[in-house]
């Protein structure tokens, strides 16, 4: 017969005594522990993007009378006066006399004054040879001189009528370093940033097409010769 082999009662009183006073223990090193200044983490330095470097611009072109528009566009034109069509090297832009009339782009001053024809005007001179011309102006902005640098934006007249003119509006024209005369509708709101980028020969492009112009007033240098013609008539 096999005896049965028992755990004295007092060692199992000991025994779990001690387990108790182990998990007490464990416990209290937690909690001291828990409780301890925690050191500060080091700040991690979060990479920064590179920057795009600045896009560089040759020449950028504005309109020079903001929010008006083109009555008259570049290419051949008949006037009511004329015998056959003829280029019209820029375009008009209808606006009220006394309007401020502004630099396309930065450049360089050349001329300022009276132009036979042209009336009042102002020529700009740009990079890689491009000039811009603002005639029939009322007036020239004061001091404004050959030779001053202006940037695009700046006052350089007036809108008016003066010159060879039907009327109160801005005759805007670009031309190449050769003097062509260059369509501005490819110029206008657009910027170059390189001499290759530059559309000259798109915009030198005259269409065959000749338009017959309309006007409101016909110049009194223009009235003689349209009677002596029996366009209209003396006192029309």
């Amino acid at each position: 017969m096999t005896e049965a082999v028992t755990a004295p009662q007092g060692g199992l009183h000991r025994l779990g005594i001690a387990l108790f006073g182990a998990v007490l223990a464990l416990g209290a090193i937690t909690l001291a522990h828990a409780a301890l200044p925690r050191p500060e983490a080091e700040p991690v330095a979060m990479p920064v993007p590179p920057t795009a470097p600045e896009r560089v611009v040759l020449v950028a072109f504005q309109s020079p009378l903001p929010g008006h528009a083109i009555n008259s566009p570049f290419g051949l034109r008949q006037m009511p006066w004329e015998d056959v069509g003829r280029l019209h090297a820029g375009v008009d832009i209808a606006a009220p006399f006394g309007e401020p009339v502004l630099a396309a782009a930065d450049g360089v001053v050349t001329r300022a004054g009276a132009s036979p024809g042209y009336g009042s005007m102002v020529e700009i001179t740009h990079a890689e040879g491009l000039v811009t011309r603002y005639a029939h102006l009322g007036a020239v902005t004061p001091g404004l001189k050959r030779g001053q640098r202006v940037r695009a934006g700046h006052a350089i007249g007036e809108v008016g009528s003066s010159g060879v003119s039907s009327g109160p509006h801005l005759h805007f024209e670009i031309r190449d370093r050769q003097d062509r005369p260059l369509n501005p509708l490819y110029f206008l709101g657009r910027r170059f940033a390189e001499a290759e980028d530059l559309p000259v020969q798109a915009a030198a492009t005259v269409s065959p097409r000749v338009r017959m112009a309309q006007v409101s007033t016909i110049p009194d240098s223009k009235r003689s010769l349209m009677v002596a013609k029996g366009l209209i008539e003396a006192g029309d």
